[in-house]
Formats: structure tokens, C-alpha cells, sequence
């Protein structure tokens, strides 16, 4: 089954645990021979192939005991440089998001001491 985005968070949990279990039965491993070279117990195994929700840090063990570290570059790509920042003669990667006033606000009027 696809992993799209509009399924239910429950729904892509369940799908992953079951990927990742049979992961590793493809290794030929247990949950307790996972848990062990994972550093997490056998219930965070157990509870991640459930469907059911672990913490980042563990997840990223047990991904890292099956061999699936390298693809968390697909899950987060680089921010490459954007085509715009291309034209500037300075490069500088953005570090806030912001978002523009609408022009609604500036029609409103609002002064200092004015009260509403």
C-alpha cells in the first residue's frame, strides 16, 4: 500500500510498522534480536510494528538496525538554492518565515493610542 498524505495518521503508522516488521523477518531477526542491536526494548519494537506511535529518537535506532538509515534523506530532502536566490549576487540561506501583511490591515487605520 502507497503511504499518501491524506491518510489517517493512525492508517500510515500501521502501514510502516508493518513495513519495518517485515524488514526485518526478511533479516531473519526477532523482535528481542532487533531490540537488542537497536538499543530499545522489545516492546518498542513490538509497539512500532502495532502501528503504534514511538518516540524519534527510537525510531531512528530501529530504522538504523535494519539497514534503513540512509533513505532520511528522502524523508527531509536539503533545501537546495532556490532559483531567486540564483539572480541575487549574495547567497544567503533564509533562516525565519514570515508571512505579509494583507492589504486590509493597512486599510483599517490603526494608530497608536486608538482605541477600538
Amino acid at each position: 500500500m502507497q503511504i499518501m498524505s491524506a491518510m489517517p495518521e493512525a492508517t500510515k503508522l500501521a502501514e510502516l510498522g508493518q513495513r519495518a516488521q517485515q524488514y526485518r523477518v526478511g533479516m531473519n531477526l526477532t523482535q528481542v534480536e532487533l531490540a537488542r542491536h537497536a538499543g530499545v526494548s522489545r516492546s518498542t519494537v513490538e509497539r512500532f510494528e502495532a502501528g503504534s506511535s514511538v518516540q524519534l529518537d527510537k525510531l531512528l535506532r530501529i530504522l538504523g538496525a535494519l539497514r534503513l538509515s540512509d533513505n532520511l534523506n528522502q524523508l527531509i530532502p536539503e533545501a537546495g538554492i532556490r532559483p531567486i536566490q540564483l539572480a541575487d549576487s549574495k547567497v544567503e540561506t533564509r533562516q525565519r518565515a514570515y508571512k505579509r501583511r494583507s492589504a486590509s490591515a493597512k486599510e483599517q487605520g490603526w494608530t497608536w493610542g486608538k482605541k477600538t
